[in-house]
């Protein structure tokens, strides 16, 4: 079976097709600019990456593009997209109605649809990208991946906040979470690593990267999970506020005499690491610049971590304990400084590392645990592309038998 894996953005789209006996990836890429100039795509095939300009007034075009890179040329990776059997689409926001990976009718995409007040920057280019799919691949199957859906387990008392309860009634205003097909992969893969069945686990997966969350997952369930009812809650991240006093927003709106859309960008795009260090929304440009004697990049930083330290100490609170701490994400993977000041004096919860393993991380999953401790921590490297592509193929399955 193969799947094409697809991530769609307003303006961008990437695409991964697996074949899913051995998961092998046979080709990967990027189409940018999708209704700009200078539109361009990039795909890597048969040990050779290319760049090459193109075209893109719309989604669709771009679709036709890549299945020309796959179908043709030095980027040849299959004879025709009658090989392909499903395309699997990550979908940001799933509501309270999506609580698993399905199949994409029209009633769904209405679904998606009408969820885009909750994701006005994602669900709307997601449903662009599966009507595009639907023009170039005919009535293949499409399957719907949500990244709320492995959060739908939490209970009531994590996801609720605590406002009048007709705005979650009428408007759908609690926690949702994000990365969840993150979390998902990183804990199952977490489990098969420690060779224990993941119901008998009690995780901490952290994915820090620019977007940042943190997720408790017991027993293969999360029960809570750091980002709110949109990705600007929760941890600081590159250029997100993180959590924040209600009553900041209305201050700042009113002292600066600002658009709620203006507020929107500060929070959104000005704040995070960017907003304390003053020099970039990137960890190791902070790290740098903190190296180099920059007081407030050396905030950020100290900031950052202390929150992912918090946040990991009130989960294990939270579930009575903890088996294991996974780190994964563009920060958890590749920042062994972060990572050692994170579980820095966490010795009483049974959670040290060893400085030589964690300063040499090989493979796609390393354990950095020190001797002795009672916690295991291990680096993952995430693979979201391969989840959808494993629910992609679970829906088939299931819609088949």
């Amino acid at each position: 079976m193969k799947v094409l894996v697809i991530n769609c953005g307003s303006s961008s789209l990437k695409y991964q097709l697996i074949e899913m006996e051995g998961e092998k990836v046979l080709c990967k890429g990027l189409c940018e600019r999708i209704g700009m100039e200078s539109s361009m795509i990039t795909h890597e095939a048969n040990g050779d990456k290319r760049t090459t300009p193109a075209i893109f007034p719309t989604h669709t075009e771009a679709f036709t593009e890549l299945v020309k890179k796959m179908t043709t040329g030095d980027g040849k990776v299959i004879d025709s997209i009658d090989e392909i059997d499903a395309i699997g689409h990550r979908v940001v926001h799933g509501g309270e109605k999506f609580k698993k990976s399905c199949l994409i009718t029209p009633e769904v995409i209405s679904a998606i649809r009408d969820l885009s007040s909750l994701a006005p920057l994602h669900n709307p280019a997601a449903i662009l990208g599966i009507e595009a799919s639907y023009k170039v691949f005919g009535d293949k199957p499409n399957i719907a991946v949500f990244d709320t859906a492995f959060h739908s387990t939490m209970p009531p008392k994590a996801y609720m906040y605590a406002i009048p309860y007709e705005y979650y009634e009428k408007y759908g205003v609690r926690r949702y979470g994000f990365h969840g097909t993150s979390h998902k992969y990183v804990s199952h893969r977490a489990a098969e690593f420690l060779e224990e069945p993941i119901e008998r686990l009690k995780l901490i997966t952290c994915h820090l990267g620019n977007g940042s969350s943190i997720a408790a997952v017991d027993q293969g369930r999360v029960v809570d999970t750091s980002m709110g009812m949109t990705p600007l809650a929760g941890l600081m991240m590159g250029t997100r506020c993180g959590d924040l006093d209600p009553s900041v927003v209305n201050y700042l709106k009113y002292t600066l005499d600002i658009t709620g859309h203006e507020l929107d960008e500060i929070l959104n795009k000005k704040s995070g690491l960017l907003g304390i260090s003053g020099v970039s929304s990137d960890k190791r440009d902070v790290e740098k610049a903190a190296k180099e004697g920059n007081p407030r990049a050396q905030l950020a930083s100290d900031m950052l971590n202390y929150q992912i330290k918090k946040t990991i100490g009130s989960y294990i609170a939270a579930m009575g304990g903890v088996d294991a701490i996974v780190f994964t994400g563009g920060i958890g993977e590749h920042d062994a400084d972060s990572r050692a000041k994170i579980c820095h004096h966490m010795d009483w919860l049974g959670i040290r590392i060893d400085t030589d393993k964690n300063k040499s991380i090989r493979g796609d999953v390393c354990e950095i645990t020190a001797w002795g401790a009672k916690v295991r921590t291990l680096v993952i490297a995430t693979n979201e592309e391969l989840m959808i592509a494993r629910d992609t193929k679970e829906v088939l399955e299931k819609n088949a038998g």
